[in-house]
């Protein structure tokens, strides 16, 4: 039987659109998973003196960062560099 080119052009789009669908299912289930992990993180209140969030909201700012993310990269380094010094 012979396939017309637009007929093989069909099949070869319905192909693709079916793996752009597959890719889509994987892209939002890893969305889930990293919503979930995040969502294990906990949450704290933490006071600052005005000058000191002054300091860490610049740092940030250089670093591209929101203040809670370098808040975060500020603990995990103080953190990493404890657990060397032992």
């Amino acid at each position: 039987m012979n396939v017309s080119k637009e007929d093989a052009r069909k099949l070869q789009l319905e192909k693709r659109l079916q793996e752009i669908k597959a890719l889509e299912a994987e892209i939002k289930k890893r969305e889930k998973a990293i919503k979930n992990a995040e969502g294990a993180k906990k949450q704290l209140l933490l006071r600052l003196s005005s000058t000191l969030w002054e300091d860490i909201s610049r740092w940030a700012d250089e670093d591209f960062r929101s203040i809670n993310g370098q808040i975060e990269f500020i603990l995990t380094e103080a953190v990493r560099k404890r657990k060397n010094n032992k």
